[in-house]
């Protein structure tokens, strides 16, 4: 079994800063893309920024200039930087890997339990 835990969820005022990570334990045998996706109450899970197992970096529109992904390859860790932060990126934010457990299994998406990132103006 693989597990995602995230922390550094919390609450902080507009022009603030947080630091999510997200470590995954358990039967891994190699991690691809990481990510993180955030969730507003009434919206649809959208996409916040992912990297690749060699580092390369996407982010939505949105975040571009404030936000900054990274991982941690030897500690199966992914990290969001969060800067600048603004009301509307209050979310549940949850981090994804692609985890493969088996050099003969296929790879498989897991989820962080999410956590609470709440900007007050």
């Amino acid at each position: 079994q693989v597990h995602l835990v995230e922390s550094g969820g919390g609450l902080v005022q507009a022009g603030g800063s947080l630091r999510l990570s997200c470590a995954a334990s358990g039967s891994i045998f190699r991690i691809d893309t990481m990510g993180w996706y955030r969730q507003a109450p009434g919206k649809q899970r959208e996409m916040v920024a992912t990297i690749t197992s060699v580092g390369f970096t996407n982010y939505a529109d949105s975040v571009k200039g404030r936000f900054t992904i990274s991982r941690d390859n030897a500690k199966n860790t992914v990290h969001l930087q969060m800067n600048s932060l603004k009301p509307e990126d209050t979310a549940v934010y949850y981090c994804n890997m692609g985890i493969t457990t088996g050099d003969t299994s296929p790879r498989d998406d897991y989820w962080g339990q999410g956590t609470q990132v709440t900007v007050s103006s």
